[in-house]
């Protein structure tokens, strides 16, 4: 089963103040880390839009495919349907958020061996729903149907979802604001 990854990487980050994915964690751009969590996927995927060629420029994409999704602003839904797009034909996708540093490789992996239980997969963290997600084909090929900033939330509701228990491999934190940074 061919599973790619798609990390979405669009928005401005005007809660945070600026280009989050090039603000530094552990002496690498933000973004990098999402990136490193889908490096065992192939093939991989990098959505991005705001100032996306500083960071293009910037941030080791670790062989993802850099996608510019120009309609970025409209939200969520369009870095979905460009990077679906993209990625091609695959079976399943493992959508990572750019914003979630510390989501790991491994709990990719373990949401990418759910491929082919039930419509998707998804991680939760002591039960609580989070991303990662895998969305198989035939959600991805209901990406079209998606407007707005709102991502498969409302497609995934009506569909046989797997959750996998990745707690004691990643953590679900994001960062929206400079102050979410800091406390990691």
């Amino acid at each position: 089963m061919k599973v790619g990854g798609l990390v979405l990487a669009a928005g401005d980050g005007s809660r945070f103040g600026g280009t989050k994915q090039l603000a530094t964690l552990a002496g690498r751009p933000l973004l990098e880390h999402a990136l490193a969590a889908v490096a065992p996927l192939q093939p991989r995927v990098v959505v991005l839009g705001h100032e996306a060629g500083a960071i293009a420029a910037a941030v080791d994409l670790q062989g993802a495919e850099p996608v510019v999704c120009a309609g970025w602003r409209e939200g969520q839904a369009a870095s979905l349907r460009a990077g679906v797009a993209a990625l091609g034909d695959v079976d399943a996708a493992v959508v990572v958020l750019g914003d979630q540093p510390r989501i790991t490789a491994e709990a990719v992996s373990a949401i990418a061996a759910a491929a082919g239980r039930g419509d998707a997969a998804r991680a939760t963290y002591r039960g609580t729903p989070g991303h990662p997600v895998l969305l198989g084909r035939a959600l991805l090929d209901r990406a079209g149907e998606l407007r707005g900033d709102v991502g498969f939330r409302d497609l995934l509701a009506q569909a046989d979802v797997h959750d996998v228990e990745v707690g004691g491999l990643a953590d679900p934190a994001d960062i929206d604001t400079r102050e979410e940074l800091s406390r990691l």
